[in-house]
């Protein structure tokens, strides 16, 4: 048989499907896609990938794993699902690890990975996850909280005087208007909830964790944020780049 040379890796999310080429722990060809042109990208991608292959998804929306998946069969191809053709890719001191996004298990795998000890993994997407490991490599669970798009989606529907606003970095503390005032609550509403949930942990670890950022906005929340030590955009495609590898060996 073959050596895998490389992962198609894909992170099947809320929003719209990420995808890139793993080998080892690099990842090149990586592309943000909506599922109405999953084909076309998907194939694409299949192209620039050394052969021999595979794909390897982490999900949390079943309808768009679905498309992936005949997309997939359309190239005579397999997705490998991390939780069902895949095992989860670390080991966990819950009840009910299977119940777990696999996309929160796969960021915890590589984070862990990638700093050798305790570690907080905050992933800044459609929503965020602040997830936590000990030194000992166990996930031991966190946090869910509404993305910075959604809280900003989410006034501007439920208050009628407020307006809908683009999220950026705030260089300012004290908001001068109400786009400024929403925005620069929005964000640094993100820090502080990192910021406390950090500390939380700690406390209970006996050990200051260090902190590793992800996700689409998480440079927005990073740029002035003292708690980060590193911001890998990328980390759940080598996680599950990391997943599928481990299981060849």
């Amino acid at each position: 048989m073959s050596k895998i040379k490389s992962i198609l890796a894909c992170d099947v999310g809320n929003s719209r499907i990420a995808m890139g080429c793993v080998i080892d722990e690099e990842i090149t060809h990586v592309r943000r896609v909506p599922v109405g042109d999953l084909g076309d990208a998907l194939a694409d991608l299949w192209s620039e990938c050394p052969a021999p292959a595979r794909i390897a998804a982490c999900s949390v929306q079943p309808e768009y794993l679905a498309a992936l998946e005949s997309a997939a069969r359309q190239m005579e191809q397999k997705v490998l699902v991390v939780g069902r053709d895949l095992p989860l890719p670390i080991e966990t001191n819950l009840s009910e690890p299977e119940r777990i996004g696999t996309d929160r298990l796969c960021l915890a795998a590589m984070a862990y990975h990638r700093l050798g000890g305790a570690c907080v993994v905050a992933d800044f997407g459609t929503a965020i996850t602040i997830d936590c490991v000990n030194d000992d490599g166990v996930f031991l669970g966190g946090a869910i909280l509404p993305g910075l798009r959604l809280s900003a989606d989410a006034l501007a529907r439920g208050a009628s005087l407020l307006p809908a606003v683009k999220l950026e970095r705030p260089d300012w503390v004290f908001g001068a208007d109400t786009r400024q005032a929403i925005v620069g609550g929005i964000v640094c509403g993100a820090r502080g909830a990192l910021r406390e949930l950090v500390e939380s942990y700690a406390t209970k670890l006996g050990v200051w964790p260090e902190v590793i950022l992800t996700g689409g906005d998480a440079e927005i929340v990073g740029a002035d944020c003292d708690m980060a030590s590193v911001i890998v955009p990328d980390l759940c495609l080598l996680g599950v780049g990391l997943s599928a590898r481990n299981v060849r060996k």
